[in-house]
C-alpha cells in the first residue's frame, strides 16, 4: 500500500521526470499504474516534492476521468460506450461481465479487486465494442472473450500477463492514396530539406503556404499561416505541438497513422520545428492510446541513434530538436487546443480565454505551434514533393486528401483516403452500407444528412470533417443516436463555464424527458433556445456544438421526435405525485383524497 512505501515509489518517478511541475499528469498516471489509484498520501507527497499547493495536484487528480482518487482496484474495466459500440451490443456485454463478476456497475466490489463503467469512447469504432482494462484496450468485445477476462480477473493474473491475442488492434486501412501510401522513408523529406543548400527554413514554409494545406483537426486554419505566425512571433524558445488526442466519437484515423506512419508524423513535426526554430516539441496521445506509448517511444529512440533526432540533425550544427510524449488520461475537451497546452503544463485542461493564442502565448506562454497527426503527415509529403504537386489535388479550396474514419452500417468499415471533393454516395458504396438513412460527419459536433443530401461532397466548401463518418441505416432511431451524442456532450464538458455545464445537462434533461413520454412541443422550442444561449456563451467548441445532433435530427427526423411526444400542453417531467408515495406509505394512507388532483 501507498501508505507503507510511498517515497520509495515516488522517488524514481519524480527523477524519471527531474522533478518538473509540467510532467504532473504523468506522474499521476504512473503512480495509479502502479498503485491501482491515486491516494491522498500520494497527493501530498507529490505537492511536496513539486513545491505545488496541494489543490492544485489535487484539482489536477481529480479532473482527469481515467485517474482515480476514491478507493484503490486491481482491475478497472472501462466499456466504450459511443453510439457505435451502442450499436454493436456494448450495453449487454457489460450487463453480462458485472454478472460474472457478481458486481454492481460503477462501483469497486467490496474486496476492491474491480470495478465496471463506461468511458466516451475507445477510438476501435471500426472494431467495436471496445474496452479498457487497467489503461490497456481490447477490440472486438464477445461473451467468450468477456468469459476469458472474467477467468483472468479471478486468477488475480497481473494484466501484463494477459494473452497477447486480446491486445490485437487492427488496422483496417481500405483504401490508400497519396499520404497512406507514399512510402515516405525515415529521413527522406527532411534530408531533401536541410542537407539540400536550396532548401533554407523558408523555403519549407513557401511550399507548405503553396499547398494550400489546411489543418486537419476540423478547424481548417491555413497550415502555413499559422506556422508563419509563430516563427514570427516574439520569444526566445518556440514549441511544436503534435495533437493526438482526437477524442471525437468515432474518429480513429490518428490512431492508425500513429501506428503505421509514426516516422511520417515525427518527421513532419521536426520539419515544422526547422521552419519556425523550435528545439522542444510534444506530442499529446489521448490516453485510450495508453498501448502505442511504448512502440511511438521506440520510433524516437531509433530516429535519435539515425540522426533525426537530438544534436546536429542531418549533420545540422545549428538544428537541435527533440520529442517527448505526454499521454493524455480521458478529457475530451483536452483534444481543443489550449486545454491541451494547459493539460500538458499539468494542470486541469481548461480551455484558455482567446486572443492570445498559442502561436504567440502558447506552452508556458511561448509561442507553439499546435497541429494534428493529419496535418503532420501531410507536411512531411509536401516538403519532399512540392506545394503546387499537392495543391493540384482535391478541390480549388480544398487541397490535398483527407482521411475518413469510417464505421457503423457498412461492410467494411475502417480508414478510407480520398481527394477532397468526394461525394457522400460514393463513400457509402466503396464501405458496403447500405439502406442509409443518415450519416453522421465529423462526430457529435458536426453534421447530420440525410439520403437527400448524399450527393454533397467532404471538402471545406461543403462538408467539412475532422475525419469521423458515422453510418445509420434505416433501422435505427435517429432519436437515439442524438440522445447518445447529448449525452455524450454532458459528460465531457470541463465544468468550467456555466452555461455548457448547464446547458448540457438540460439539454439531456430534455431529450430524457422526451424519451421517457412526458416530452411536449414547449421541450421542442427548449432545444433551440438552448442553443443559442450555448452558441452565444459557451466558452469553448464543446459547448457551442452541444446542441448540434439535436438541431440537425429534428429537422431532417422530426416525426422521430413527434411521435415520443405525450401531450400538446407543457407537462413537468417530475412526478411530484410520485414522490409523495413513500410519505403516503409512512402514514398509512392511500386513498383518493391523499393523491395530488383529488384532494377536497
Amino acid at each position: 500500500m501507498f501508505e507503507q512505501n510511498g517515497m520509495a515509489l515516488l522517488e524514481p518517478i519524480l527523477r524519471r521526470h527531474a522533478g518538473d511541475p509540467t510532467r504532473l499528469l504523468q506522474m499521476l498516471r504512473e503512480v495509479q499504474e502502479r498503485e491501482g489509484w491515486v491516494a491522498p498520501e500520494a497527493i501530498t507527497q507529490l505537492a511536496d516534492s513539486l513545491s505545488l499547493p496541494r489543490a492544485r495536484v489535487e484539482g489536477a487528480a481529480g479532473f482527469y476521468s481515467f485517474l482515480h482518487t476514491d478507493r484503490p482496484c486491481r482491475y478497472r474495466i472501462l466499456f466504450s460506450d459511443n453510439i457505435t459500440d451502442q450499436m454493436q451490443g456494448s450495453g449487454g456485454l457489460l450487463d453480462y461481465l458485472c454478472g460474472r463478476l457478481l458486481v454492481e456497475k460503477d462501483h469497486v466490489s467490496e474486496d476492491g479487486l474491480v470495478q465496471v463503467k463506461t468511458t466516451s469512447c475507445t477510438g476501435l469504432c471500426d472494431q467495436g465494442p471496445g474496452l479498457l482494462v487497467n489503461g490497456r484496450a481490447i477490440a472486438a468485445i464477445t461473451r467468450e472473450r468477456l468469459d476469458c477476462i472474467v477467468d483472468l480477473i479471478l486468477e488475480q493474473r497481473p494484466v501484463a500477463q494477459w494473452p497477447a491475442e486480446l491486445f490485437v488492434i487492427q488496422d483496417y486501412i481500405r483504401r490508400e492514396d497519396i499520404l497512406l501510401g507514399c512510402g515516405l522513408k525515415p529521413g527522406e523529406a527532411l534530408r531533401a530539406v536541410i542537407v539540400n543548400p536550396q532548401g533554407p527554413p523558408l523555403g519549407v514554409l513557401e511550399e507548405i503556404k503553396a499547398s494550400g494545406l489546411r489543418g486537419r483537426g476540423g478547424a481548417g486554419f491555413p497550415t502555413g499561416l499559422k506556422w508563419e505566425a509563430c516563427r514570427n512571433a516574439k520569444g526566445e524558445r518556440h514549441y511544436i505541438v503534435c495533437n493526438a488526442d482526437e477524442g471525437e466519437p468515432g474518429t480513429f484515423k490518428d490512431r492508425v497513422l500513429l501506428s503505421r506512419h509514426a516516422d511520417q508524423v515525427f518527421e513532419g513535426m521536426t520539419l515544422c520545428a526547422y521552419t519556425i526554430g523550435a528545439a522542444e516539441g510534444f506530442l499529446y496521445l489521448r490516453g485510450e492510446y495508453r498501448f502505442l506509448l511504448e512502440p511511438l517511444e521506440a520510433v524516437l529512440a531509433r530516429r535519435r541513434t539515425q540522426g533525426l533526432l537530438g544534436r546536429n540533425i542531418c549533420g545540422r550544427e545549428d538544428f537541435d530538436f527533440d520529442i517527448q510524449i505526454h499521454l493524455g488520461a480521458g478529457a475530451y475537451v483536452c483534444g481543443e487546443e489550449s486545454a491541451l497546452i494547459e493539460s500538458l503544463e499539468g494542470k486541469r485542461g481548461i480551455p484558455r480565454n482567446r486572443p492570445p493564442y498559442p502561436v504567440t502565448h502558447g506552452y508556458l506562454q511561448r509561442p507553439t505551434t499546435v497541429n494534428n497527426v493529419e496535418t503532420f503527415c501531410a507536411a512531411a509529403l509536401i516538403a519532399l514533393k512540392g506545394g503546387d504537386w499537392y495543391r493540384a489535388i482535391g478541390t480549388p479550396r480544398s487541397a490535398g486528401t483527407k482521411l475518413l474514419s469510417i464505421s457503423g452500417d457498412c461492410a467494411r468499415p475502417g480508414i478510407y483516403e480520398y481527394p477532397f471533393g468526394i461525394t457522400v454516395r460514393q463513400i457509402l458504396a466503396d464501405c458496403g452500407a447500405e439502406n442509409t438513412q443518415a450519416v453522421q460527419v465529423s462526430g457529435p459536433s458536426g453534421h447530420c444528412i440525410d439520403a437527400s443530401e448524399f450527393d454533397r461532397r467532404i471538402a471545406f466548401e461543403d462538408l467539412p470533417s475532422a475525419g469521423s463518418f458515422m453510418i445509420f441505416d434505416e433501422g435505427r432511431d435517429m432519436f437515439e443516436v442524438a440522445r447518445s451524442f447529448v449525452g455524450f456532450f454532458a459528460h465531457e464538458s470541463c465544468g468550467f463555464c456555466t452555461p455548457c455545464r448547464v446547458g448540457t445537462s438540460m439539454l439531456k434533461g430534455v431529450m430524457e424527458k422526451i424519451a421517457t413520454g412526458h416530452g411536449t412541443p414547449y421541450d421542442l422550442g427548449e432545444i433551440d433556445k438552448l442553443n443559442r444561449v450555448l452558441h452565444q456563451s459557451a466558452h469553448c467548441g464543446l459547448g457551442q456544438g452541444a446542441c448540434n445532433p439535436t438541431l440537425d435530427t429534428l429537422k431532417r427526423f422530426r416525426p422521430t421526435y413527434e411521435k415520443r411526444l405525450k401531450s400538446l400542453e407543457f407537462e413537468p417531467a417530475f412526478d411530484l405525485d410520485g414522490a409523495l408515495a413513500q410519505a403516503r406509505r409512512m402514514t398509512g394512507r392511500d386513498d383518493a383524497g391523499a393523491h395530488l388532483g383529488n384532494e377536497a
